[in-house]
């Protein structure tokens, strides 16, 4: 506030009323420093509005409430990681209630009488606007986000069918080049983001999926679909990295969680569609057109290239006096004047000083890796987190996505419905679990997860031996898909962003990816012979993963829902008898 504010609204106002403490319900849901911000404000306000400072009458009296609402919004940008990640929807409404309840608490303090003076806060402190660029640059990510999804679990329908005679190793290799792609994508993915630009990396990720899916419609041999997944596997792996990044830096923070949640439901939703389209197109004559999909979508993201505008973040950490910015903010958040933009630009720098990584340019090169992997005060949260992905691909999951008909066959009459129905339960899980993680531990949702999971192994196996009729496999496949889908499916992913401070949080994620893009090659390149080798015990592996990582959550992993990084950092910190006993959380807690 300016000397002229003060002046402007101060004079007037009773000196004698108290000032409420500063504690309100759901602040540990932001970051410390972001929110000492805020208090500092109101602070600087209470003491200004005790000092009696004469009144005058040439400046607006609805100047203090203004600022308070652009102080929240500032405290709101410090405290969300710019990532679009599945369920932070809950994190983004509590800390949004809890600004504009601390901005209304202190107009009222103030003794701010006017209805209309106090409505100025008693809202969102972020509105959203879905202005033009904002919905064409979501429509390529979900559109990437869907092809992720969908090349998962095309090459399962058409096994039979596409260059029919090939080996099991042939085939194998053929599926899990999908993997090998994965982990060098989302290496160069942050490379890529920080030289290019994130507009360029998304332009660059729409050509490699489009020559991929090109070779593999064109392919004259089992060998081309080697190189060809392999390449759309990179592609899925960089849009594995770029994506998240680019929507959480051009989005408002409140609307990051929804476009993380409607990625994640554009991936489930691709795998899915991969299975209807099977329908017609798993044929010994049409099934290129079943692999023609994905550069057909491809072309589509080409029309829609032109409207893309470069991530406004990006463009300020390379000049803060970037008049290309300014020009994209006003675009992408639908402001009118210079004003309202120059706020925001201020918001923007304020969360990178919030989220910078120390002597780090990028959070995404070697050093930056380097200095998470060896700060001892992180060794327990990179921990969990790596064992956690590694559960994640390990557990099985993407054993069904990859192979789900040929397992099904013999089993049940139409192996293809089975698999579809697979699919179409991990979309409804996938909303379940939206739910549940908006009110349920995180810790909570793992065990019943893993625990679910482990159970449905051992039906799958006891029914393949013969002693339950085969539908109850169907059914067992299913529960283990919707069971994956509240905890183990997306909690390694929202559990770094909620783990690590905010400087950590894209290192972290790319370890992540590396980690499960790893893994997910490994399960990919083995089930076949582990199929053949066991047969009926072709699941006991990911049983025994499902019980370490069952072992590893109920007695070393922190629980983060509703604590700070701060308090996380305490918690793990502590000698291991105390640690094991705080990290023993029961769902009531919460």
């Amino acid at each position: 506030l300016n000397s002229n504010s003060h002046n402007s609204y101060y004079s007037s106002i009773p000196t004698n009323k108290p000032s409420p403490k500063l504690s309100y319900k759901g602040t540990h849901y932001m970051s410390s420093s972001a929110f000492q911000t805020l208090k500092d404000e109101i602070s600087n306000q209470k003491n200004v509005q005790r000092s009696g400072i004469p009144r005058s009458t040439s400046t607006p009296l609805f100047r203090p409430a203004t600022v308070l609402e652009q102080q929240s919004r500032r405290a709101l940008y410090g405290s969300l990681p710019m990532v679009a990640a599945f369920g932070m929807q809950h994190r983004e409404n509590r800390i949004r209630k809890v600004l504009s309840s601390m901005s209304m608490t202190t107009l009222e303090t103030l003794d701010l009488q006017d209805s209309h003076q106090k409505s100025l806060v008693d809202v969102d402190v972020d509105e959203i606007i879905l202005t033009f660029p904002l919905v064409m640059t979501v429509t390529v990510a979900v559109i990437s986000q869907f092809l992720i999804g969908y090349n998962t679990s095309v090459m399962n329908a058409p096994a039979s069918v596409v260059f029919p005679g090939h080996t099991t190793t042939q085939w194998s290799l053929a599926v899990s080049a999908f993997a090998i792609g994965g982990p060098g994508g989302a290496v160069l993915g942050g490379i890529l983001a920080n030289k290019r630009g994130r507009r360029g990396a998304m332009l660059i990720n729409t050509w490699v999926f489009f020559i991929g899916g090109l070779l593999m419609t064109i392919a004259p041999n089992i060998y081309w679909l080697f190189p060809a997944r392999l390449i759309i596997g990179f592609a899925s792996g960089l849009s594995s990295v770029v994506v998240p990044v680019y929507l959480g830096e051009i989005a408002p923070p409140t609307l990051r969680g929804t476009l993380g949640t409607l990625n994640q439901f554009a991936m489930v939703t691709g795998i899915l569609m991969s299975d209807i389209f099977a329908y017609p197109l798993a044929t010994p004559t049409k099934w290129r057109y079943l692999f023609a999909i994905t550069p057909l979508l491809c072309v589509i993201q080409f029309f829609i290239s032109p409207f893309l505008l470069e991530s406004p973040r990006w463009l300020l950490n390379k000049d803060e006096d970037s008049d290309e910015a300014r020009i994209v903010i006003k675009q992408f958040r639908g402001f009118r004047n210079d004003e309202d933009v120059e706020q925001e630009v201020q918001h923007f720098l304020f969360a990178a000083k919030q989220h910078k990584l120390a002597s780090r340019n990028s959070a995404h090169s070697s050093g930056a890796m380097f200095d998470l992997l060896f700060a001892k005060d992180q060794r327990v949260l990179v921990i969990s987190s790596v064992v956690l992905q590694m559960g994640q691909q390990l557990c099985g999951i993407n054993a069904v996505f990859y192979y789900s008909t040929s397992f099904f066959e013999g089993i049940i009459s139409s192996p293809l419905l089975g698999s579809t129905l697979v699919a179409f339960i991990n979309v409804v899980a996938t909303y379940i679990a939206l739910t549940l993680m908006d009110i349920t531990a995180r810790r909570t949702l793992i065990l019943w997860s893993t625990g679910g999971m482990f159970i449905c192994t051992l039906v799958i196996i006891v029914t393949l031996l013969g002693y339950l009729y085969n539908t109850v496999a169907l059914l067992a496949v299913m529960l283990f898909v919707s069971f994956f889908e509240i905890g183990l499916g997306p909690i390694p992913w929202l559990i770094v962003a909620e783990m690590f401070d905010a400087k950590y949080v894209a290192t972290a994620m790319s370890l992540a990816c590396i980690v499960n893009w790893i893994c997910n090659f490994l399960v990919g390149l083995l089930f076949p012979f582990i199929q053949e080798l066991l047969g009926p015990y072709s699941f006991a592996p990911f049983g025994i993963v499902l019980l370490l990582i069952f072992s590893f959550t109920y007695i070393y992993l922190p629980e983060t829902h509703g604590r700070t990084v701060e308090e996380i950092q305490r918690l793990v910190g502590r000698p291991d008898d105390d640690f094991q006993q705080a990290v023993i959380v029961s769902a009531e807690d919460f």
